[in-house]
């Protein structure tokens, strides 16, 4: 079925397209009249965290999937057979070739779309559907460009359509409940974060088991820089309130020697395995350093191809306190593996204490509301609570949870490192994608009433 709103040359037609529909703009007259009303989404990809995110969407209540893109065939109709089961009509599926996805942008019979196909893909899709009048949703990350940044940030300011970063571990439980913390004062004024997301994907992601490199894998060729900071720094924005009353100035990041993946190649396949004799840009790990505005620190840490267990480094320090998850857990025998410290507040003076209480105490109230369900689904509930956000942000037409320019300061942190490494580990300035709003916005993430 062809629809009457498709534009084959969207780049021309786009703007005028997106701008003329005024049904699709923040606080239009023509909003969905009710909140039960379901919310239309089509989805672009459904591999493997593609068809994950769609399991979460069919155990919702209120969303039809009416339209699936996916140019391997076999994922497309396993997707539609999901939705088939799941009890809703047979979607429509788009497969003809790279860009067929236009055809699914331009219908008019979607509110929103959302995107989980490979990286280089993320950002022209997000501008065909927000000049296709849609929201968007955008697996992580969602730029992998100076360039795509801003890219994303000028077609919002057009269409004023929101393009929210996927994100998950933004949504999760103990983050947010640090976050209550911070606004309550607990922790002081916050003044250095450290994230990490240290995960080796080396035989699953990047490559497969049998040892062929998955579309991942040619990032390591050609790229050598903090290749996947999102989920390390989607909680520490709003803990540190960046681009709402501090922003990035500079990032600075070294790598080490890329010696991991032809050590994992040459004992698991041999030295003679063409993997094994490859030559990788990659370091196999990257530290960075962000000097923020209001003079502040972040270090972010990428290690996801050297043999170690999974573990997300979380830590946030003020002149009063400081919460570490992963980090001391150890020291304290706490099975949740989170530490915290409050001066005058602790029980001991100078000791670690157990985040467990203060995970109950300060409860955010998304997990109050959505905890139950949410635990049912994927990464431990994170994955429902920020894709129920996202469609009730759509289904009332208000601004989604995570915005544009917390979506591209999350992701321009590739690029950025990847120039500094290149330089000698030269400081790189980072651009204001607010354009000064920055100093005046207020904190949106999240806020409790």
């Amino acid at each position: 079925m062809e629809h009457k709103t498709f534009r084959r040359d969207f780049l021309k037609a786009g703007v005028g397209a997106a701008l003329g529909l005024e049904a699709f703009r923040l606080g239009a007259s023509a909003a969905l009249p009710a909140s039960a009303k379901p919310v239309r989404l089509g989805i672009v990809g459904v591999g493997g965290r593609g068809t994950s995110l769609l399991a979460v969407l069919l155990a919702m209540e209120g969303v039809e999937i009416p339209a699936i893109c996916d140019i391997n065939a076999e994922h497309l109709v396993r997707a539609q057979g999901l939705v088939e089961k799941a009890g809703q009509k047979r979607p429509e599926g788009y497969s003809r070739h790279d860009e067929d996805y236009q055809r699914l942008m331009f219908r008019d019979d979607l509110d929103a779309v959302l995107i989980a196909t490979n990286w280089e893909c993320h950002t022209p899709m997000a501008v065909c559907g927000m000049r296709a009048g849609k929201y968007v949703a955008v697996e992580v990350p969602a730029a992998i460009t100076v360039e795509e940044c801003w890219d994303l940030v000028n077609t919002h300011e057009e269409t004023r359509l929101p393009c929210m970063i996927l994100e998950n571990w933004s949504f999760r439980r103990d983050n947010l409940a640090v976050l209550n913390m911070i606004r309550q004062g607990m922790l002081g004024e916050i003044v250095h974060g450290h994230c990490a997301h240290s995960h080796n994907c080396i035989d699953h992601w990047f490559f497969d088991p049998e040892g062929n490199m998955r579309w991942g894998g040619k990032y390591l060729v050609k790229r050598n820089c903090a290749l996947y900071p999102t989920h390390a720094l989607g909680p520490v924005l709003s803990w540190m309130d960046i681009n709402c009353g501090d922003r990035f100035a500079t990032i600075t990041s070294m790598a080490n020697r890329s010696l991991g993946i032809n050590h994992y190649f040459a004992k698991k396949f041999g030295s003679d395995h063409p993997n094994a004799k490859r030559t990788y840009a990659q370091g196999d790990i990257v530290s960075s350093l962000v000097k923020t505005q209001k003079g502040n620190t972040i270090v972010i840490n990428y290690d996801m191809q050297l043999p170690r267990p999974y573990d997300d480094r979380w830590m946030i320090q003020g002149t009063e306190g400081i919460y570490t998850e992963g980090l001391y857990a150890a020291e304290i025998g706490s099975e949740q593996k989170h530490s915290i410290y409050l001066a005058g507040r602790s029980p001991k003076y100078q000791e670690w204490e157990p985040f467990d209480p203060y995970q109950v105490k300060h409860e955010h109230t998304w997990w109050k509301t959505l905890g139950e369900k949410a635990r049912k689904a994927g990464h431990g509930g994170a994955d429902y609570v920020e894709l129920h956000l996202f469609l009730e942000a759509v289904r009332n037409r208000t601004q989604t949870p995570i915005d544009v320019y917390d979506s591209v300061i999350m992701s321009v942190v590739i690029p950025l490192s990847e120039k500094s490494i290149a330089n000698g580990s030269a400081p790189v300035e980072c651009p204001d994608f607010t354009r000064g709003k920055w100093e005046s916005r207020k904190a949106s993430f999240a806020v409790e009433s």
